[in-house]
């Protein structure tokens, strides 16, 4: 009796230990959701009316953090507060509150109260996912490019990154789409390219009109 009370704690032991040792990690901190992460970006967006007219912005945007609130499916999320300036000099106004949140092993953004899945983990080379299954957009099929490698942002390098592709295909006669987002892991997204352009004749610079919007971390941290 006695050797087979031990018997049996050693089973235990080891399918406890093997439990551990086996378990997945899904890399759910490359969408940070940790109250108070702040990230600050510079941006530039151009904004093209045909090819001899267009708008070009720069300015800085900060994203928080923030408190639970309900999202558009009556879910707890996380406020996903953004803010502007002009200059790192001028003060911070805010732009707009969004709503974040992980579930289903998935990095949901509602923007403009339009749900986007940025993530789904645990990153994979393999994943693939319609970006706007739970919008009125377009189908976008997304995927990762790269996963848990360093990336470099301006003078700031990250260990661990992944790179989600939404679209990048060469020019064609008529138009140009490359959209990407970088994110590093414990901070969020890194870094961001969004090229959708009405061209003629493949010519990316010959430009009906059409959409730029470049993101570049400066920093981040608490607050």
């Amino acid at each position: 009796m006695k050797y087979t009370v031990s018997s049996l704690l050693l089973i235990l032991v080891f399918a406890s230990c093997k439990k551990k040792t086996t378990e997945v990690n899904m890399h759910l901190g490359y969408f940070d959701l940790t109250p108070g992460r702040y990230i600050i970006y510079d941006v530039t967006e151009i904004i093209h009316n045909n090819s001899a007219n267009h708008d070009t912005l720069t300015y800085q945007l900060k994203t928080v953090i923030g408190d639970t609130i309900y999202d558009n499916q009556n879910r707890i999320a996380r406020k996903y507060i953004r803010y502007k300036r002009n200059t790192s000099a001028d003060q911070w106004v805010i732009k707009d509150l969004w709503t974040a949140i992980v579930a289903d092993f998935k990095a949901e953004l509602v923007e403009e109260n339009q749900r986007v899945v940025k993530l789904v983990f645990a990153p994979t080379l393999s994943k693939e996912w319609n970006a706007n299954i739970y919008n009125t957009f377009p189908e976008q099929e997304t995927y990762y490019e790269e996963i848990h490698q360093p990336y470099q942002v301006g003078n700031q390098q990250f260990d661990s990154t992944v790179s989600v592709i939404q679209e990048n295909d060469p020019p064609n006669l008529i138009e140009y789409k490359s959209k990407y987002e970088i994110y590093a892991k414990g901070i969020g997204m890194i870094k961001k390219r969004y090229i959708d352009l009405s061209i003629n004749n493949f010519d990316v610079t010959d430009i009906n009109n059409g959409n730029e919007l470049y993101m570049n971390i400066v920093s981040y941290g608490f607050e």
